[in-house]
């Protein structure tokens, strides 16, 4: 599907309006600990003119033969442009902030750069509940690949380091 342009996103956000729209693929599952799984994915960034992107995105495992697929997990959040570049960034990159959270009890905070296609975001600080699992790390890339969009997350969670966690390929889905 081909990429539109949206003409009411915010000048500062067009170095992200790759992103905005309906994304939907496979992919897997693995941790230690966790038993290697096929997951589907849903994330949809969209906006409401203001000067960032609302994120959200669910992850699906299957049902039981002939039932509905099973949500694995789900986080919600927003994504900006920083107003001054972090440190590190680079020439022709742009400046990023994420914030998201998830029902597990977990509240994320990202900075990263964004540049050619392609986000970067480690964490910068993830505060949990007293029931919420020890995240003490976690770093995300998004690449725009052949018009698909590529996403992988690590964590360092129960004692391992920074690993992959979950990845998917992800397909734009048409509007209706």
């Amino acid at each position: 599907m081909a990429f539109t342009f949206d003409t009411t996103l915010a000048p500062e956000l067009y170095p992200l309006a790759w992103l905005v729209g309906t994304w939907r693929g496979a992919g897997v599952l693995e941790y230690p600990g966790i038993d290697r799984t096929e997951v589907t994915q849903q994330v949809v960034f969209d906006h409401d003119g203001g000067p960032y992107l609302r994120y959200e995105a669910t992850v699906f495992t299957a049902g039981a033969e002939g039932e509905d697929p099973i949500v694995w997990s789900t986080e919600t959040g927003y994504w900006r442009v920083s107003p001054e570049p972090h440190e590190g960034i680079k020439p022709g990159q742009t400046s990023l902030e994420v914030l998201l959270a998830d029902p597990a009890g977990r509240v994320s905070v990202y900075v990263g750069a964004a540049s050619d296609g392609r986000v970067d975001l480690v964490s910068d600080v993830i505060a949990r509940t007293t029931s919420g699992a020890e995240v003490s790390a976690s770093s995300r890339m998004y690449g725009n690949v052949a018009g698909d969009l590529m996403w992988v997350h690590s964590i360092a969670a129960f004692g391992n380091p920074l690993q992959s966690y979950i990845s998917a390929q992800l397909s734009r889905v048409e509007e209706e």
